[in-house]
């Protein structure tokens, strides 16, 4: 039947076509009845496909290759020279035989069952063997695992009805299957079984199993969000070991507060000493120049010795970080992807800003006076990390601790 031919029998049914015979002539030729030869011409609208005129790629070895590696193998060539011979690399040659090689194990019998040991009989390598599993691994659409193993979809979908993650599962199988590997899966073949149309193995509605519960799987990112990595970035790895402790003041964490669809943002800056809160104006947009601006206003309001470092997520509006850097005298680092616990003090304040700045509605509105009232309130709410002092306090007791500690050294 028509969805058992390999391309290549394909490629050769077409081959005799253009050569002048009929369909069923060409069919018969390969061992296929007319019928078939007719199904094949039908479905290809009774043109010559693409891929039967076209270079073959060079990408897979073809029959006539492999029959070259029989060859080799059989002289007792090694990898390299077998590879030299073909122009391939000796990766590729190694790969095909760790594929496609096999040896059979069996007892010495002189030994008996229970001393006996494993002998191996020489590697056996078949080129017509290869080159079949190569075209069956090739065909398009696969079969999918969790439709065609039924006693595996039963146990995966008994372990999403229990609230297990897919990654949960796919490794709890290994665990429990060590010696089945027809009883693995990944953790990617169950998101797919679940939301992919045509490859549904798994029940739709045990999508609200999953953590998110949603109907629909949702990409990490929007397409037009995956721009290129920013030049120049230093990782948050590099950042010293006094600002993990919270030791010594002067330390920032900073991010955008995006308004309704991401088109107005207020800047929001985090001193992870004090808490200290500190909002940038955003009122034309949120782009590298306009949070550049807002960054040096900042910076302007409090003493230069409180401005040593800052620790940002990896968004483009600090493309012009190195400018910063220039004009301030921060050391900007940047947290790794996904990764938003490594600004806590600043994921935790955006989310009590909330309160004032609902998630869906424009923030552009807002003056930089109401920005400042907003701050204010949240400078001065007492805070348990703090001691309940308010992070106003803290940061006041900060300053005068400098300023003594500046008056002892300037009078010694």
């Amino acid at each position: 039947m028509t969805q058992f031919a390999s391309r290549e029998i394909l490629r050769q049914f077409w081959l005799a076509i253009r050569d002048g015979c009929l369909r069923e002539q060409a069919a018969e030729r390969l061992g296929y009845n007319g019928v078939t030869g007719q199904k094949w011409f039908r479905q290809a609208g009774g043109v010559v496909p693409a891929y039967v005129t076209a270079k073959r790629s060079g990408r897979f070895l073809s029959f006539e290759e492999r029959e070259e590696i029989f060859a080799g193998v059989e002289r007792g060539d090694s990898i390299r020279r077998i590879a030299r011979s073909l122009g391939r690399a000796p990766s590729t040659v190694q790969r095909e035989l760790r594929l496609n090689m096999w040896h059979q194990l069996y007892r010495a019998r002189h030994h008996g069952p229970a001393h006996g040991f494993a002998v191996r009989t020489p590697w056996n390598y078949r080129p017509s063997q290869a080159q079949a599993r190569a075209e069956r691994m090739a065909r398009r659409p696969k079969p999918a695992k969790l439709k065609s193993n039924g006693s595996l979809r039963r146990v995966v979908q008994a372990k999403l009805t229990s609230r297990l993650s897919p990654e949960q599962i796919a490794a709890q199988l290994k665990r429990e299957f060590p010696s089945q590997p027809e009883m693995w899966v990944s953790q990617e073949t169950i998101y797919q079984s679940i939301y992919v149309q045509g490859r549904g193995a798994l029940r739709r509605e045990l999508s609200v199993c999953l953590r998110t519960g949603r109907a629909l799987r949702r990409p990490h990112r929007r397409g037009s969000e995956r721009r290129g990595r920013i030049p120049g970035m230093v990782s948050i790895s590099e950042r010293p070991a006094e600002v993990e402790d919270r030791a010594v003041p002067g330390h920032w964490e900073g991010d955008l507060l995006l308004g309704k669809s991401g088109k107005s943002a207020i800047g929001t800056l985090v001193e992870r000493k004090t808490r200290f809160l500190m909002l940038l104006h955003l009122p034309r947009g949120h782009n590298a120049v306009d949070v550049e601006e807002a960054m040096l206003a900042a910076t302007k309001r409090l003493p230069r010795v409180l401005w040593k470092s800052l620790t940002w997520d990896r968004g483009h509006e600090m493309a012009r970080h190195t400018e910063i850097k220039l004009a301030t005298g921060l050391e900007i680092y940047f947290c790794d992807p996904a990764k938003p616990w490594q600004r806590g003090s600043n994921e935790n304040t955006n989310g009590l800003l909330r309160q004032y700045f609902p998630k869906g509605i424009d923030v552009s509105p807002f003056t930089i006076d109401d920005l400042d009232k907003v701050a204010a309130e949240m400078n001065y709410r007492p805070r348990k990390t703090l001691g309940w002092d308010s992070p106003a306090e803290a940061l006041e007791k900060l300053l005068s601790e400098t300023s003594a500690a500046a008056g002892v050294a300037t009078t010694d």
